[in-house]
C-alpha cells in the first residue's frame, strides 16, 4: 500500500513505486477516472491517449505499420515536418 497526503493547495506527490508502474515522469499528466461502482482509477493520460488512438484506428495502425509509442512518434514527426515545407 502506498499513502499521499494532501497538500493545503490540493497538490500530492506520487509515490515512487507508483510513478514507476504508470511509466510516469516529472511534467507528465495522470488522468482519473472513476469506475461504475465508485471506485477511482489513476492511469498515465500518455499512455491512455495512445490506447484510445490505437482503438481508433484498430485495422488501419497495423497497415499503417504503428505497432507501439515510437511508431505513433514517428508518424506524428513526419507530418509535423511535411507542413513546415
Amino acid at each position: 500500500m502506498n499513502l499521499a497526503k494532501i497538500s493545503s493547495n490540493g497538490q500530492i506527490t506520487v509515490p515512487a513505486e507508483i510513478r514507476r508502474l504508470l511509466g510516469l515522469k516529472s511534467g507528465d499528466k495522470i488522468l482519473f477516472l472513476q469506475k461504475q461502482n465508485g471506485e477511482i482509477v489513476i492511469r498515465n493520460a500518455s499512455s491512455q491517449a495512445i490506447y484510445k488512438a490505437q482503438a481508433a484506428f484498430s485495422g488501419v495502425a497495423e497497415e499503417m505499420g504503428i505497432y507501439n509509442e515510437d511508431d505513433v512518434q514517428t508518424l506524428v514527426n513526419e507530418i509535423r515536418y511535411e507542413k513546415d515545407k
